[in-house]
């Protein structure tokens, strides 16, 4: 079972929140639910890309290991990063969830995936396949920076990030 699977039911942010205080950030955005799953953790996989789907789609083609994939898409509104092949491969290997700073697709195939999919909104153009972004690089959403490995905690009240896993 993914590492992400088996701590996610055990953390809400609400709880990690109070746990770690001023050492974990929250992220500022309103973001919105599309996959089957609402609530995951996972330590953070990052990629900055914009309008561009190619570094998405080959790092979902790997083992997620409970991970989670951030993409700071720069939050376009032009293309959506994600649709439904692409999360059908995120829930196959075992990625925890993805946090898209962008749009996504495909919502009613999203929905049924069983893998936790948060992003601003959606869009029904597809992305350019150019080969374009950065993979574990250093990304700032809402201005909280979050890097490679920091943990990831999301539910409904919304995502946070930590260096370190609290023990609730």
């Amino acid at each position: 079972m993914p590492l992400g699977k088996i701590v996610a039911p055990a953390l809400a942010t609400a709880d990690v929140c109070d746990a770690l205080g001023k050492k974990v950030a929250v992220l500022p955005v309103d973001f919105q639910d599309f996959g089957g799953v609402s609530d995951f953790a996972g330590p953070a996989v990052t990629l900055q890309t914009l309008d561009d789907n190619t570094k998405v789609r080959a790092l979902l083609e790997t083992e997620g290991e409970g991970r989670v994939l951030i993409v700071d898409g720069g939050a376009s509104d032009r293309a959506a990063l994600v649709g439904g092949n692409l999360a059908a491969l995120a829930a196959g290997n075992g990625w925890a969830g993805l946090v898209v700073y962008g749009r996504v697709r495909d919502r009613h195939e999203l929905s049924v995936e069983d893998v936790g999919i948060k992003a601003l909104g959606s869009c029904p153009r597809k992305s350019e396949k150019l080969g374009r972004g950065d993979v574990n690089v250093e990304i700032a959403i809402g201005g909280v920076t979050i890097h490679p490995g920091d943990w990831i905690i999301a539910d409904a009240d919304g995502v946070v990030v930590s260096k370190e896993l609290p023990s609730l």
